[in-house]
């Protein structure tokens, strides 16, 4: 029976999700039930992309990133895949009207992480960021509003900031990965194997500014998508913070993280404030 596969499908997207985020994973818990499936199989889809460029060193990323959009849109053609990630995302695709434009954006940044190591200007840096995160934003985004058009152009420029904020973060979090292990530098105009204070700052304060415009939309998210989104945001506010705490010198050393037990503190104080209507 079909189902039986979509199903199975929905699961193992499910279960990308919890094994390479516990982070997203908590947050995504935080979503009302009846979308948390289709926000797992955004995630599934774009994570095994981000893997074969970023993880599957001696083997032909080219070609598995070939393979793999071949296979997604051979899924969006034929209604099903026998790659679970993918049949459970072209399900998720077709149900919210997902735009080609930003699948295709995504994939388009996905590779250019096989070739490009640097980012010299602010266009090329901006447009990396559009595709690897800012689209993915809108992707989740059309799953929030169901099918509202008025509401997601409403919220458009505030997922987008959203994306944009995590991605960045994510740049300085992992900032010794891509320098000693992918040889890449995101950020325009610094040189990353010597990072200072000065530089750390003003990245910093680049991210804070796009976090003020993507709280602007959190709080006009429908209440089925406020909490998980939310306690996504709050959670990437405390490890900017640790970044923000942490000397220039030891963000190329290690990667920063935020404690289990403060990431449920965090769930905590985000149920609070949502109950007593703070948000």
């Amino acid at each position: 029976m079909k189902q039986l596969f979509d199903d199975l499908s929905y699961k193992s997207s499910k279960l990308v999700t919890n094994t390479y985020s516990t982070s997203f994973a908590l947050a995504v818990g935080m979503l009302a039930p009846s979308i948390r499936k289709d926000i797992h199989s955004i995630y599934g889809f774009v994570r095994f992309a981000d893997e074969i460029v970023d993880s599957f060193h001696g083997y032909d990323k080219n070609l598995l990133l070939n393979q793999f959009e071949l296979e997604y849109y051979n899924g969006m053609t034929n209604g099903i895949s026998l790659n679970p990630i993918i049949n459970s995302f072209q399900h998720t695709v077709k149900k919210y009207n997902i735009d080609d434009e930003l699948v295709n954006a995504f994939l388009t940044s996905m590779r250019m992480d096989l070739h490009k190591t640097e980012y010299a200007t602010t266009d090329e840096y901006k447009a990396y960021i559009y595709g690897s995160a800012d689209v993915v934003g809108l992707m989740c985004l059309k799953v929030f509003v169901n099918g509202n058009e008025e509401k997601y152009n409403e919220l458009k420029d505030a997922a987008m900031r959203l994306g944009s904020a995590f991605q960045k973060v994510n740049f300085l979090r992992d900032l010794k990965q891509d320098v000693d292990e992918l040889s890449r530098a995101y950020f325009p105009g610094v040189n990353l194997k010597s990072l200072t204070q000065e530089n750390k700052l003003q990245i910093i304060n680049e991210i804070k500014v796009d976090f003020d415009a993507a709280y602007k939309g959190i709080v006009r998210l429908p209440a089925e998508a406020r909490f998980g989104v939310y306690t996504a945001f709050i959670y990437y506010k405390k490890l900017l913070l640790k970044l923000e705490q942490t000397h220039h010198s030891e963000i190329i050393k290690k990667r920063i993280r935020v404690s289990n037990p403060v990431k449920l503190g965090l769930l905590a104080q985000s149920f609070v404030r949502l109950k007593l209507n703070l948000l």
